[in-house]
C-alpha cells in the first residue's frame, strides 16, 4: 500500500475480529518500529504484543474499555524515562520517542492490513502491576492489535491551511 494511502485510510478501531495475526507480519511490523528515530538515538523502548489470552485479560482489568477484550492482540510500548533524552531544563523526552516510534508501529500495522487504537487512559503504575513491567520501564502507551470487524468512516479532518503554515 502506498504510504499516503496507508496515512489516510488508518482509523482507531473498537471493533476486532478474533481472527490469528500473521506472524510474518508481526515481524514486518516490529521491524518498522526498530527504524523509528528517538532522541541521540538512544532507543529507550521496549514494546510485547501479547498473545497470551491471560495476560490480555489482566490488561483490560486496568483498561475497562470492553472492545479491548476481542482483539487477539495488545500491543505495550515500554519507555524507560531515566535513559532516554533529556531538555536542557531536565525533563525526559520519553513521551516523544514513544510516540514516533509507536506511529511506526501503528502505519506499519495499518500496512499490513491489522488494526489498531492508541490508548494512555490507564493507569500506569497498575498496567506495570498485572504486566509484570518493572522499573525503571513504564507502559506508557497500549494498543489492540488485529483485523477490524468493522471500520468507521473517516474522522472529520481540520482544513490544511487551519492546521500548516510556510513561513517564506
Amino acid at each position: 500500500m502506498d504510504f499516503y494511502d496507508v496515512v489516510k485510510s488508518r482509523r482507531s478501531i473498537r471493533s476486532y475480529k478474533s481472527d490469528a495475526i500473521d506472524r510474518e507480519a508481526l515481524g514486518r511490523i516490529c521491524e518498522a518500529v526498530r527504524w523509528a528515530p528517538s532522541a541521540c538515538n538512544i532507543q529507550p523502548w521496549m514494546f510485547r504484543i501479547v498473545l497470551n489470552r491471560e495476560i490480555r485479560n489482566n490488561i483490560c482489568s486496568v483498561y475497562k474499555g470492553e472492545w479491548l477484550k476481542k482483539a487477539p492482540g495488545i500491543v505495550l510500548a515500554l519507555g524507560n524515562r531515566d535513559v532516554a533524552w533529556k531538555r536542557v531544563e531536565g525533563n525526559s523526552i520519553i513521551d516523544v520517542d514513544i510516540g514516533i516510534a509507536m506511529e511506526h508501529l501503528i502505519l506499519a500495522a495499518a500496512a499490513e492490513g491489522l488494526s489498531t487504537c492508541w490508548i494512555c487512559a490507564f493507569d500506569v503504575k497498575k498496567m506495570g502491576s498485572v504486566t509484570g513491567v518493572l522499573p525503571p520501564w513504564e507502559v506508557l502507551a497500549i494498543s489492540p492489535l488485529g483485523k477490524a470487524a468493522q471500520i468507521p468512516d473517516a474522522p472529520k479532518r481540520k482544513p490544511s491551511e487551519e492546521i500548516f503554515k510556510i513561513i517564506e
